[in-house]
């Protein structure tokens, strides 16, 4: 059961940053390919009936944190308390910035809450980026099964590390890149016109930086910490991670290049889950290592629930997936196609 709600807590995650990531990346681009107040309209109206639902899971994936693995969920969320704060407020900044402009007609207003959406939706993403950095580099844990992190020290790895040091801000940089990308595809799906073509444009310009920093990542993952390859050596099924990454980024180039649009979105949708998939896989047990002493760390084992909770909560969680998976692809099939800014809303 433990290895089953490990699945589950990966899932939510993983769709969280597939569906919220084209939103980030939407919002990061928007000041840069979209140049008239009709094109910003255009990019709003791309994610407008979804962003917002896209958002749920995340808290869902909170929510199946807290009950699958309570112990986890106290630790991080105490440890990680000043960052979490910072997240929430670029959440609700982000909302702001997309709600508050539609109602606003004053052109000063319009530009400040278009900057306020390029801003939270760009240091998001390098947040949640730095916070997977976190948790594969590993964090001071004590024999309780708690810590505290300063927001940075001195930007290196070590026994007592910062939220903030080379190694989490490269990973926040490539979260930045990746979503990037990742709304560039999404916002060529949706659009047509100069709009278009200068999002195929910024997909362009990022794959090569993309594939630059995939490789640094892995060269840097495995020089600071040889043991996250343990698992891809024991069992050689991980190596199909590694190829569905290189296959995703290929599928990516070519898609662009030829016009081929949902292709080169749904590639860049399998990179991302390539991705966090390959850093679960090498994690696994653990949940949350320990800079300090890996006796310390948290594993499925030691931070889950109780037996019969996870059993009985597995039945819920199995209804309620269908059901918000169910409504998913009601949305998105509504929602199919170019978007154009006749009507009203966004």
């Amino acid at each position: 059961m433990e290895t089953l709600w490990f699945m589950i807590v990966a899932v939510m995650v993983v769709a969280y940053v597939v569906l919220d990531g084209f939103d980030l990346g939407a919002g990061v681009i928007c000041l840069f390919v979209a140049r008239t107040g009709a094109e910003r309209r255009m990019v709003l109206r791309a994610i407008g009936p979804v962003w917002d639902g896209n958002e749920v899971w995340l808290l869902a994936a909170g929510g199946t944190l807290y009950f699958a693995f309570p112990q986890l969920y106290a630790s991080s969320f105490s440890g990680f308390y000043l960052p979490l704060t910072m997240v929430l407020w670029l959440l609700m900044l982000r909302g702001i910035g997309i709600e508050f402009r539609a109602h606003m007609e004053n052109p000063v207003w319009i530009g400040f809450f278009d900057a306020i959406f390029f801003a939270s939706s760009a240091l998001l993403a390098i947040f949640l980026g730095a916070a997977l950095g976190n948790v594969i580099r590993g964090v001071p844990l004590g024999p309780d099964g708690f810590f505290f992190e300063p927001l940075w020290t001195d930007f290196r790895v070590g026994g007592h590390p910062g939220i903030l040091d080379w190694y989490t801000v490269m990973a926040g940089v490539i979260a930045l890149v990746t979503v990037t990308s990742h709304g560039a595809l999404y916002i060529v799906t949706k659009t047509e016109g100069e709009l278009n073509l200068r999002a195929r444009r910024v997909a362009l310009l990022m794959w090569p930086i993309q594939v630059l920093l995939t490789i640094v990542g892995l060269i840097a993952t495995n020089w600071m910490k040889p043991e996250v390859m343990d698992n891809y050596r024991e069992h050689p099924i991980g190596a199909v991670i590694p190829l569905l990454v290189l296959g995703s980024l290929g599928a990516m180039l070519w898609g662009t290049l030829k016009g081929k649009e949902k292709p080169a979105f749904v590639a860049s949708a399998l990179y991302i889950v390539s991705m966090l998939v390959g850093a679960a896989f090498a994690l696994y047990p653990v949940v949350l290592p320990a800079s300090t002493d890996p006796s310390y760390s948290l594993t499925i084992y030691n931070s889950a629930a109780g037996h019969h909770g996870l059993v009985v909560g597995l039945t819920w969680w199995c209804i309620a997936f269908v059901v918000a998976l169910g409504y998913f692809v009601f949305i998105f099939r509504m929602f199919r196609g170019k978007v154009r800014l006749e009507g009203g809303g966004y």
